[in-house]
């Protein structure tokens, strides 16, 4: 396949900000963050103004999605009881508006790491009250014992990626784009105070009506929030872009989104997920 180069609009200029503070705060408490392990290329910008997406559970996933940076392990070290108090103390010493945690799947735990995701909404609450806890989920292989576990903690928003189309689901190994579906509805019909989101990847290969196909199926599910931003390879070891997207694409979809009945939506190139999540909430 032709290596794609990137067009002019991608080329973003890397803000100078105070990563330096950030990355002593996470090392002093031994954090991760889906930041620095994805190779998001919002790292500087986010690190910058003191925002960070925390990943918990390890840094080691037990699927093996092509697209991912994310280490992969088939047994990963078992979960930090300590970690939820740790992540509380980095939400309350930055002072948080709102923060977004995520985690690896860990298809090797019982509840897929629901109890760990729910102690740690529990720690943030209790420090820093007013903060807005954001959780984006793995799929817990369709248990919805472990989902409810999640959604009782009362998370202010519960997201899971859809990531791409049905057509191109053999990038996500070990998903199911039902089954992922499914955890949406799930989530929308047993806590419908807490809203979802989903986010899709663009660049994989899909077709324009294959993405409008998966917009109206979250809307079905009652999803509503969502993020579209631009598929950019790790590395030459990950699946290869296979297109680059315009911003006017991305501005369309917007538009076709919220006419949808999406409460918001973020998309562009640069976006990703957990990107200016704050304007969701």
């Amino acid at each position: 396949m032709k290596i794609q180069r990137k067009p002019e609009w991608l080329r973003k200029k890397v803000p100078q900000g105070e990563q330096a503070a950030m990355r002593g705060l996470l090392s002093e408490l031994k954090l991760n963050t889906v930041c620095q392990q994805a190779l998001c290329p919002n790292i500087a910008e986010c690190f910058g103004c003191g925002q960070a997406t925390f990943l918990i559970l390890g840094r080691d996933c037990t699927r093996q999605c092509s697209f991912c940076n994310v280490d992969k392990a088939p047994r990963p070290q078992a979960p930090d009881a300590d970690e939820p108090r740790r992540l509380a103390e980095a939400v309350l010493r930055l002072k948080l508006s709102h923060v977004v945690i995520t985690s690896p799947t860990r298809d090797d735990l019982a509840d897929g790491g629901a109890g760990h995701y729910a102690a740690t909404v529990a720690a943030v609450r209790e420090v820093s009250p007013g903060t807005a806890v954001e959780l984006l989920v793995p799929d817990f292989g369709g248990d919805h014992a472990a989902l409810a576990t999640v959604l009782a903690a009362q998370p202010s928003i519960l997201a899971h990626n859809l990531e791409t189309v049905p057509r191109l689901y053999e990038v996500r190994k070990g998903a199911d784009y039902q089954r992922s579906l499914d955890l949406l509805q799930q989530a929308a019909l047993r806590a419908p105070a807490i809203p979802t989101k989903s986010g899709i990847m663009l660049g994989l290969g899909e077709e324009l009506d294959e993405v409008r196909a998966v917009l109206q199926d979250l809307r079905r599910v009652g999803c509503s929030y969502l993020s579209l931003g631009q598929y950019l390879a790790p590395s030459k070891r990950h699946q290869p872009v296979v297109a680059y997207i315009p911003p006017q694409q991305f501005d369309l979809l917007r538009d076709e989104a919220l006419a949808l009945g999406f409460r918001h939506v973020e998309s562009g190139p640069y976006v990703r997920s957990s990107y200016h999540a704050a304007n969701y909430a």
